[in-house]
């Protein structure tokens, strides 16, 4: 039994194999079909904040795949990627090995912690932790972040993507989960918000943050920046009701605090 206090054990890295990477794991349906060539609308838009530009070097912590080494590199930037899970350095290296020659920047993958960094200090202009933070422990997290403030050049620029915003699947997703049970579509939600859509979740999603607990995790961590929320395009197509109740909840504050899925950062170190 685990003592009070003490720290909780990291998620094995067993539970990240292939499968998961190729059918869970954000993206992957773009991956499946490309082969990295092609970001989903997540991964672009977080990728889109880290504004690469040649000659820059570029750590991504929990590389994945490989598919944003892939597109920093096409950008002529140096980019390096490390993740604790065999598999994923597997999948990474073949990406970047397809990518030799035909890109300007250099690309370069390793098995490591992201609480210990293989790097020394300063390297980085810009740091990238997509879908990662929610795999942490909150005491991995907190070391994982100092390990990035280390890394990163004082000029440099530190991006987040995290979902889903714990604010909605502790107060919003009960309400959502009433609603469409009332409509007859109770059984495509989950009593867990962690089983909807994607079950591996409930066995790898650890830390989930809200718009203000990943401001303050980034201060503590020596980090100053914008904090903010976004969601997925809301499509609509139910009825007039039902659209209107959705684009209220999510336009309006403080209501889109918790409604709105997605917690993006992009910070710097405070001076």
């Amino acid at each position: 039994m685990q003592k009070r206090n003490e720290p909780q054990q990291a998620v094995s890295s067993s539970l990240y194999d292939e499968a998961y990477f190729r059918t869970a794991c954000e993206g992957y349906d773009e991956f499946n079909t490309s082969e990295g060539q092609q970001l989903s609308r997540r991964l672009a838009s977080a990728f889109s904040l880290a504004k690469v530009e040649p000659g820059m070097t570029i750590l991504d912590v929990g590389c994945g795949r490989g598919e944003i080494l892939r597109h920093a590199a096409a950008r002529g930037a140096d980019a390096f990627g490390i993740d604790y899970a065999l598999v994923a350095v597997n999948m990474s290296q073949q990406v970047v090995e397809g990518i030799d020659g035909t890109a300007p920047g250099k690309t370069d993958v390793a098995q490591a912690d992201a609480k210990q960094l293989p790097f020394p200090d300063r390297f980085f202009d810009r740091v990238l932790m997509f879908d990662v933070v929610e795999h942490l422990h909150p005491w991995e997290l907190d070391v994982a972040l100092k390990e990035v403030n280390r890394v990163l050049k004082d000029d440099g620029l530190f991006i987040v993507h995290t979902a889903p915003n714990v604010w909605y699947d502790k107060y919003a997703y009960p309400v959502v989960r009433a609603i469409r049970t009332a409509m007859g579509q109770g059984a495509k939600y989950p009593k867990n918000p962690r089983n909807f859509l994607v079950e591996v979740n409930e066995h790898v999603h650890v830390n989930e943050q809200s718009m203000w607990s990943m401001r303050r995790t980034l201060g503590r961590a020596g980090f100053r920046g914008k904090v903010w929320l976004e969601s997925p395009p809301q499509h609509g197509g139910e009825g007039v009701v039902i659209d209107n109740l959705r684009g209220f909840l999510f336009k309006t504050p403080p209501l889109r605090w918790f409604f709105e899925r997605e917690v993006f950062a992009v910070v710097s170190k405070a001076r």
